[in-house]
């Protein structure tokens, strides 16, 4: 089945058509010739796409690369590392997760840690989690300057200084673009080794890439197979698009009738892919009031579970039926597009970056954005900014309710006061209509049990709403689906979630990491509101997990009543 198997219901005949189209145009041929054209728009789009298809056949020079990465994680081994913390925001970080939760530690290789949370609580544990004479500190940015990468950067050779004075550098290496800010900051405190990486591959398209393969070969996987295996893929794009093409064509055309909800079915082997999937196809494709939300982590229920705005995408081990194969058929058979395609085993992650890659790009054509983009992103960055400048406060007024540590803020739509949190709960859903999403944007260190909970909320939002529910983290969203939030349809109602964590410093800066994460945050629901999209917070005090137990019930007695 590396084919796709589409079952399309009354949507057949035109992703057929759409197809055939996209064929008889030579879709394929002229990406991967670097065609800027198939995303229309005028000259200057034009030119700003034909500065981002580097990641198309990046597997090539990249293989020629491998033996240069192998070496240095050679190298980092061999001279009595134990651990490697990477850090990075959005395409930096993503992809070096993804092969560290699926592969894991291949004999030789280290561990790999990702930071990418700017939550005091996680910045401790990071910091904390190894000794930073063992630890090889892996900066990762590609325009070198994003400013949660530096706060942790200060952080983390603050403290490696303390321990190693003036060899700090050693422990350091850098992932960047030619000529950014980092690298000549890296040579300047002497950084172990600057990794530059092509400037045509964008940062999301680049899991084959110095961002992706540098992390692999530290994990003790062989960059040159993560590569082959997407060559291989590459092959079978060159040849009528494939698969890729396929899947691209029917999630575009799905999209445009309404359809806009890509429901991930992953098989556990495969599920930490969803988080990478869910950056690269929302903030390639969500702008110009369109786009394609990824449904990443849900429980796959029966059709009855869903409303018409559902499109299921299932990857299937080859030779054999998944454990949702039961579901996805009885959902084909209620009318629900159902997209299934096999891969023989993990060893085919390289393969499977591609066709997404691939997916995404045909995908952002049917719909007609650029999907090589983000504009939108920049503007939640410029409201952190002017909020940090502020001192970290939001311009928010004062909440609409409090109920002990917790407080409510939201617009005079959510017709509610008072302490109940249960009202809070009801007036939330009732934001919802039919066709929406809700995506709770969580701004709290990721625990197990903290996202259990999130995920209990996340269970009794959807039975209250019926509609797709998604769980972001602050501020990596911010750098994924955070463009869809404010560029796409606004079908979106979002529920904000903030806590206190205490602090921890960032040297050289007058504020520490909590302030900037509540401009982050503060920033974030501003710009939201601006967009006049439907938003509301709640502060959960300094006991985060029991202020979440407490709204997670207050939510589910809110579904049971409706």
């Amino acid at each position: 089945m590396n084919a796709a198997t589409v079952a399309a219901g009354a949507a057949g005949a035109r992703i057929a058509s759409r197809i055939l189209a996209l064929r008889e145009a030579r879709f394929a041929a002229r990406l991967l010739a670097g065609d800027a054209t198939l995303w229309g728009g005028d000259a200057a789009r034009h030119e700003a796409v034909g500065r981002r298809l580097g990641w198309v056949r990046s597997a090539g020079p990249m293989l020629r690369r491998a033996g240069e990465f192998k070496a240095f994680a050679s190298e980092v081994a061999g001279e009595g590392f134990t651990r490697v913390l990477l850090l990075g925001m959005g395409g930096s970080s993503l992809a070096p997760e993804v092969l560290a939760r699926v592969h894991g530690v291949r004999p030789g290789g280290l561990p790999l840690a990702v930071l990418d949370d700017t939550s005091p609580a996680a910045v401790r544990a990071a910091l904390e989690g190894g000794d930073p004479a063992r630890t090889l500190v892996l900066v990762a940015s590609k325009s070198g300057g994003t400013v949660e990468v530096t706060s942790f950067e200060k952080a983390c050779f603050a403290r490696a200084g303390a321990t190693l004075g003036p060899r700090a550098g050693r422990a350091f290496a850098a992932i960047t673009d030619p000529g950014t800010p980092l690298v000549a900051h890296a040579r300047a405190r002497g950084y172990r080794a600057v990794f530059t990486n092509p400037a045509d591959i964008g940062g999301r398209y680049s899991a084959l890439s110095c961002f992706g393969l540098v992390p692999a070969a530290l994990l003790g996987l062989d960059p040159a197979a993560l590569c082959r295996s997407a060559l291989e893929e590459l092959a079978g794009f060159e040849a009528d698009g494939g698969t890729a093409l396929e899947a691209g064509a029917a999630l575009g055309e799905l999209a445009l009738a309404g359809r806009d909800k890509l429901t991930l079915v992953l098989p556990p082997e495969w599920a930490p892919l969803g988080a990478w999937i869910e950056q690269l196809v929302a903030e390639s494709t969500g702008k110009e009031g369109r786009g394609i939300l990824p449904v990443d982590g849900e429980p796959t229920g029966g059709p009855e579970a869903y409303g018409d705005d559902r499109v299921f995408v299932a990857l299937e081990p080859a030779g054999g039926a998944s454990e949702a194969a039961g579901s996805l058929a009885s959902l084909a058979s209620a009318g629900h597009p159902v997209l299934r395609w096999s891969r023989p085993g993990i060893d085919s992650l390289g393969a499977e970056f591609l066709r997404w890659e691939f997916v995404t790009a045909v995908a952002g054509a049917v719909l007609g954005v650029n999907p090589f983009d983000e504009p939108d992103v920049a503007e939640a960055k410029a409201a952190s900014q002017r909020v940090l400048a502020r001192g970290g406060a939001g311009a928010a007024a004062e909440p609409r309710a409090r109920s002990g540590a917790r407080s409510l803020h939201a617009p005079a739509a959510v017709a509610v006061d008072g302490a109940d949190e249960r009202a809070w709960a009801a007036a939330f859903l009732g934001l919802v209509r039919p066709g929406d999403y809700v995506a709770v944007l969580a701004w709290m260190h990721r625990t197990d049990a903290r996202a259990a909970a999130l995920e209990g909320l996340r269970s009794a939002l959807r039975r209250g709403s019926r509609a797709a529910v998604t769980l972001g983290h602050g501020p990596r969203y911010l750098h994924s689906t955070g463009q869809l939030h404010k560029g796409g349809a606004a079908n979106g109602v979002f529920l904000q979630l903030t806590c206190d964590e205490g602090d921890e410093p960032i040297p050289g800066e007058a504020h520490g990491f909590a302030t900037l994460r509540a401009a982050q945050a503060a920033g974030d629901l501003e710009v939201l509101a601006r967009h006049a999209r439907r938003v509301a917070r709640v502060h959960l005090g300094a006991d985060p997990d029991a202020g979440l137990a407490r709204l997670a019930r207050a939510f589910e007695e809110a579904a049971a009543r409706r």
